[in-house]
């Protein structure tokens, strides 16, 4: 039996409203939000930028605090920043001072261990709602349409350059002044870190997590004087006794953790990036990363691993170990 033409546009427009397909509840709009976090700072409270990154999910995987270095500013790390945004992550990037009266720095110029203890409760305090932390993502999920949600449980520590030896320091204050938000804790990124030139807040954050099996990984450039003679990797490879610590880029340069969101400033000392040592960073930060909240270890990304062995043998990246 043929059908008139109404009832036949009425049959199409029925099918096609029924191959509608529903936006899933977990799905929502990715967004990027220019917020502020109150950190203490001496007799002072600081307001500090802080971007949040909120992935295209209403459960993201993890929150990864993604640290910028000295002289720089989370604007920086907007490059890196997205790309864990993409793989499912909320990023944390706040902007530290570099240069302080009273020490409150992400780089240690004399004694910053106070301010990075205030720093780290950021974290230690995140599951009371009236914390800085919470109170910052309060208002950046309300700007971005996820009023009502809370912050994920797990976190990720990422830091680059002198961010890399804060989040070393924070990590083992966690561990020391806030063991629940320690055992939330899943991993260490160090990317091409750097100790500061006083102080020993490296040192003694490694020495601390050492015994904690606390995955704790690097992607590093070579020596260069940008980076002190890679000594944020070198205090890594000699405290760290574990078979596998991460990768060298091999033509790396110290700016690579930022990626396109680099600038002459970081270039002028540090070189500029290659696009094959910031995709092989990106990859490996990504994917470690989201290996450590799954608990598991896709291979590809690891020695022996068809990705890493593509590396490898292109000379891309050079593989450290501790001592």
């Amino acid at each position: 039996m043929s059908l008139s033409p109404r009832r036949l546009l009425a049959a199409m427009l029925l099918t096609a409203s029924v191959l509608l397909v529903t936006p899933s509840p977990a799905r929502a709009a990715a967004a990027e939000i220019d917020g502020e976090v109150a950190v203490p700072c001496w007799i002072s409270t600081y307001h500090q930028d802080a971007d949040w990154y909120f992935p295209a999910t209403t459960s993201p995987k993890a929150l990864v605090y993604l640290q910028h270095g000295f002289s720089r500013s989370n604007g920086n790390m907007a490059d890196l920043a997205r790309r864990y945004q993409a793989a499912g992550f909320l990023v944390f990037a706040p902007t530290l001072p570099s240069i302080n009266l009273y020490g409150c720095t992400v780089n240690n110029t004399g004694n910053n261990t106070a301010f990075l203890n205030n720093v780290a409760a950021w974290l230690g305090q995140a599951t009371t709602p009236t914390s800085a932390l919470a109170r910052s993502y309060a208002a950046a999920a309300n700007a971005a349409g996820r009023g009502g949600s809370t912050l994920p449980t797990r976190y990720v520590l990422a830091g680059h350059s002198a961010g890399g030896e804060a989040v070393t320091y924070i990590a083992n204050r966690l561990r020391t002044a806030h063991p629940a938000a320690f055992a939330a804790l899943e991993h260490v990124q160090l990317l091409d870190p750097v100790k500061s030139p006083a102080g020993n807040n490296m040192a003694s954050g490694l020495s601390g997590l050492a015994a904690t099996g606390l995955p704790i990984l690097t992607i590093s450039s070579p020596p260069y004087l940008s980076n002190s003679n890679a000594s944020g990797t070198v205090e890594l490879v000699n405290q760290l006794d574990r078979p596998f610590l991460g990768v060298r880029l091999t033509t790396g340069s110290h700016c690579d953790a930022e990626g396109a969101s680099t600038d002459g400033l970081c270039t002028l000392t540090g070189g500029a990036p290659q696009a094959r040592n910031v995709a092989a960073l990106q990859t490996l930060a990504v994917a470690w990363a989201s290996d450590a909240v799954a608990g598991s270890a896709t291979a590809t990304y690891y020695p022996g691993g068809s990705y890493y062995k593509g590396l490898l043998t292109g000379g891309v990246i050079q593989t450290l170990s501790g001592s």
